[in-house]
């Protein structure tokens, strides 16, 4: 993909800047949504570059997420365009397994992101009708500073990219261990202990069933009403046949 930048440096001791010119969109993101972009404008043969801060694709599933996950809905609605899940997964893929998906996916489409890139600011100049997106690359003592010009921009970072802890007063006077949900594995280490589980959306709920499974006694706290659907009806997944009746 070399011949469709146009590259410029400038060195200056311990600092660097670069500037390409891309010859089609920026991707920000190497997660399920900016490889399946990334993989449908391959299709088409447009060039594309993907931008992503972590050394991984899909970093919220492979550094965030807990051990026992799995996808919360049929592997038919989750799956990424031009490449179904194979036929012996489970209709509940693993974390492993989905992980598994993403980088066969990516090795399929030949998607190769520029990894440990941190976008720090993306501006539409309307003058020249392109976009100037600045990176940052940090390797020991020396700091890279990228700058990608490029007609369209792809913002893929997912809406669950950042933590969001509420300010509940007296939580730093706590004497106990505080984490988030982004940072629990196994309920392995709280076995005996009570744990407050604070949500009671898909993360708040299982892992309080794990918990659970490792003897734990965990409370959860709820601020609205609560409305628990089966994950089947007939047999039929329940996000199947909302789907179906939407329609």
């Amino acid at each position: 993909m070399e011949n469709l930048f146009r590259l410029a440096d400038q060195d200056q001791g311990f600092f660097q800047r670069k500037w390409t010119l891309v010859n089609g969109p920026v991707i920000v993101g190497a997660g399920p949504s900016g490889l399946a972009t990334a993989a449908c404008l391959r299709e088409q043969g447009v060039p594309f570059v993907v931008l992503e801060r972590a050394e991984c694709i899909a970093s919220l599933w492979q550094k965030r997420t807990y051990d026992r996950l799995k996808l919360h809905l049929p592997k038919q609605f989750c799956q990424l365009p031009k490449m179904p899940f194979p036929e012996d997964f489970p209709e509940y893929p693993t974390k492993r397994q989905f992980i598994e998906y993403l980088e066969s996916y990516a090795k399929h489409f030949d998607i190769n992101p520029k990894f440990n890139e941190c976008v720090q600011s993306a501006r539409y100049d309307e003058t020249s009708g392109f976009w100037r997106v600045k990176t940052v690359v940090t390797s020991g003592s020396n700091r890279t500073e990228f700058e990608y010009i490029c007609r369209w921009l792809v913002v893929a970072t997912g809406e669950n990219a950042e933590r969001v802890v509420p300010d509940i007063e007296g939580l730093a006077e706590f004497g106990g261990e505080i984490i988030h949900a982004c940072d629990y594995k196994s309920g392995e280490k709280f076995q005996g202990k009570k744990v407050l589980v604070v949500g009671c959306g898909n993360s708040g709920m299982e892992v309080s069933l794990d918990l659970c499974n490792h003897n734990a006694s965990p409370s959860m706290v709820v601020r609205s009403s609560v409305h628990v659907l089966p994950r089947e009806i007939f047999g039929k997944s329940t996000y199947e046949l909302a789907f179906f009746m939407l329609k």
